[in-house]
């Protein structure tokens, strides 16, 4: 049987069925048997909707759209205005949330944002004034809350393209915040065309629908179109990223400006996040060695990893912060993180069994965690806003990580070596670092995790095995969020 054949061309309801019902099983025995502490009622409606639109949709509208047989270029329109409706109407009802609930449009994570605000607010300032270094005057001359030094070189991405953003509405305190949400939804539809792109060339045309879907309606990626947070930037950008480099790799001869391109994308990338940037790279890099001949010929290997090498080098050698930000996840692996697992075990509202995690625990549990906060506990409304997006990504890693075995057992993999690098790259990064339990770290591969969940839901036959392994799963995933949820009270002394 050819392993490129997909038994099913849409995800079935004994799949959707079965996760909804463990989901509004595990939320009432969470709140049956943690009374003392029932999770408020505004954080049940948010879990429900977000359970409910991924599954039951995802089976309606693979369903659907398998059976229409018009040509890509439609789907890719199509899905892309489903993914931006969907986006803009959760940015506007969050933002009317938000605004009731808290009082202003940052909603209960406002620390990074109010940070990433002021800075953009002075930057579209000075743009207005003419003064259009922004970079220079950003690393320079900034002095947000009286720190005494400027912004880091990894720090300034997102405020440059805030600033952009503020500065075309001059600055204004409402339009300026609604309109880089707009953006956010564009960037987020947008990520979802070129997951389907990029697996429609790995999977084929069925598989890379289901891919699409599963990403439109994705409550982790939609959650952050209604923050001020970079996150949508940056899962855009690392998407874009591996998805250009694939076409450039599978391209028959070497092409200058796509490459340059990408030098321009990854160049940005570290102005977002150095230890992503870098592990864009290795992976860029490990593909290039591993791949397949099928997939990018020797001459065009050599020549690719010689650029990807020397654009390391020159950033390594301009940029003394890209060392440091390096050299503190080298120290994170060992005493930086064991430090941080100590501090929250013992700030306001910590949990004492924190202390006792580390890349021990996590690495077992990393294409899994985190699991959802169904119960009330203090200072945490963002957790339980998006806890029954990820119970989502509970129960869809039973299949990525499915899918990573038939790969392995049909010695595929070799053909799909970029996602597969950057997927697992980053997890051994976050395994090492003191964000592996953190949802927001777990954004960037996101979408590639679902890639591989496609493949494998597409490879799913009932009747078969697999069915009671994810019977199975589905039972451990239960218990693990009575558990995890026992875990918090019990930490933090509730019960």
């Amino acid at each position: 049987m050819n392993f490129y054949q997909p038994q099913l061309t849409y995800i079935p309801s004994t799949i959707t069925n079965r996760a909804v019902m463990v989901y509004l099983l595990a939320l009432v025995g969470c709140n049956l048997l943690f009374i003392s502490h029932p999770l408020d009622i505004t954080w049940w409606v948010f879990g429900i909707v977000e359970v409910l639109t991924f599954f039951i949709l995802s089976n309606t509208l693979t369903k659907k759209w398998s059976y229409i047989r018009r040509g890509d270029k439609w789907f890719a329109k199509s899905v892309f205005w489903t993914a931006f409706t969907l986006r803009l109407a959760y940015v506007l009802v969050t933002y009317w949330f938000y605004m009731v609930q808290c009082g202003d449009a940052w909603g209960y994570e406002n620390g990074d944002p109010t940070f990433y605000d002021d800075a953009a607010r002075i930057g579209a300032q000075w743009l207005i004034d003419g003064k259009w270094n922004l970079m220079e005057m950003l690393r320079q001359n900034y002095n947000l809350g009286g720190v005494g030094r400027g912004l880091q070189f990894s720090d300034t991405g997102f405020p440059i393209y805030l600033s952009l953003i503020y500065f075309l509405v001059g600055n204004d305190p409402v339009f300026s915040i609604l309109l880089m949400r707009l953006f956010n939804c564009i960037l987020g539809a947008w990520t979802v065309v070129l997951m389907y792109r990029l697996s429609q060339r790995h999977f084929g045309e069925s598989t890379a629908r289901i891919v699409a879907i599963l990403c439109v309606l994705m409550p982790n990626l939609i959650y952050y179109c209604g923050t001020g947070l970079k996150e949508v930037l940056m899962v855009f950008l690392t998407v874009l990223f591996i998805e250009r480099a694939d076409n450039l790799m599978r391209r028959g001869k070497f092409m200058l400006l796509p490459t340059l391109g990408l030098v321009l994308i990854a160049f940005y990338m570290f102005m977002m996040r150095t230890v992503l940037a870098a592990t864009l790279l290795l992976a860029f890099m490990t593909a290039l060695v591993l791949s397949s001949q099928r997939v990018v010929k020797s001459g065009k290997r050599i020549l690719l990893i010689g650029i990807s090498l020397c654009f390391l080098v020159v950033m390594v050698l301009q940029n003394t912060s890209i060392m440091g930000d390096v050299q503190s996840l080298i120290e994170e692996r060992g005493s930086g993180q064991k430090a941080n697992m100590e501090w929250r075990s013992q700030r306001e509202n910590g949990n004492q069994f924190a202390k006792y995690a580390g890349a021990a625990v996590f690495a077992p549990m990393i294409f899994t965690i985190p699991f959802p906060t169904m119960v009330e506990t203090p200072g945490q409304e963002h957790l339980k806003m998006i806890h029954g997006g990820d119970f989502c990504k509970n129960i869809m890693s039973f299949f990525t990580i499915f899918a990573l075995v038939l790969l392995l057992k049909n010695r595929q993999w070799k053909r799909h070596v970029l996602p597969l690098a950057i997927m697992c790259g980053y997890l051994v990064v976050l395994v090492f670092s003191k964000f592996a339990q953190s949802e927001r770290f777990h954004q960037p591969i996101i979408c590639f995790e679902l890639m591989f969940a496609a493949l494998a839901i597409s490879r799913f036959k009932e009747k078969k095995k697999y069915n009671t392994y994810y019977v199975l799963w589905l039972g451990v995933m239960f218990i693990a969020a009575i558990a995890w949820n026992w875990f918090k009270l019990k930490g933090r002394g509730m019960i």
